[in-house]
């Protein structure tokens, strides 16, 4: 009998738990916070929420961690923004993407870090005027901070930042970790990098933007703008 009960309580426990049902009244009344994106990046995000999970992802040595540092100088034009550079740290090979994407260091809404756990990474969003928006590079190294339900209690946590998650890229050419092939599909935002060239899709107008046009050329040819 006493098994049986802790069994039973066991099972009670392992229950997931609903959001409570609304009505359209109450979900045409929810309130959500626009991001604002500007220039080109308007012509491919349209206007999104500020929140949930944007992932990026791609082979290595094609231009992810450029792009990914291009859109954060852009998005803390409005934002604070942090990126944790867990994969590489702050070492002299991120000083050097940092140059790479000619960041302003002038900017102090961008600031930067080496991987922490997860715990610490909700104390500090949870301080006063902490970032807006997180980038995390790379989820390989986030793998077990993240699974059996790690990510979607992050986000759950903090549902008005803007979570951007970056990965490598599988044999099969989709993002690489079952952490990050769960990010790809809990995404409003895809963001696929190859040949210095990001496509763009998913609950968003969509479209191409170029990393570095020379260097795209090279690798696409007459396919660049496709």
């Amino acid at each position: 009998m006493e098994n049986k009960a802790v069994e039973e309580n066991k099972t009670s426990e392992e229950k997931p738990k609903f959001t409570r049902s609304i009505p359209i009244s109450k979900l045409y009344r929810q309130k959500h916070k626009d991001l604002v994106v500007k220039d080109a990046w308007k012509d491919v995000f349209g206007i999104p929420e500020l929140g949930g999970i944007w992932l990026i992802w791609g082979n290595e040595k094609n231009g992810k961690t450029w792009y990914s540092l291009k859109l954060a100088e852009h998005l803390s034009e409005c934002y604070k923004v942090l990126y944790i550079s867990a994969e590489q740290g702050l070492r002299k090979s991120f000083k050097d993407a940092c140059l790479r994407a000619k960041l302003d260091p002038k900017n102090k809404k961008l600031v930067f870090d080496n991987y922490m756990e997860l715990e610490e990474l909700k104390d500090k969003l949870n301080r006063r005027r902490s970032a807006d928006i997180i980038f995390i590079d790379n989820v390989s190294v986030y793998q077990d901070d993240l699974k059996y339900g790690g990510l979607r209690g992050l986000t759950n946590k903090f549902p008005h930042k803007l979570f951007i998650l970056i990965a490598h890229e599988d044999e099969k050419g989709q993002p690489y970790t079952a952490t990050a092939k769960m990010a790809s599909k809990l995404s409003e935002v895809l963001m696929y990098v190859e040949g210095l060239k990001c496509k763009v899709y998913g609950r968003v107008p969509g479209g191409s933007l170029i990393i570095d046009e020379f260097k795209a050329k090279v690798y696409h040819g007459n396919d660049l703008k496709n």
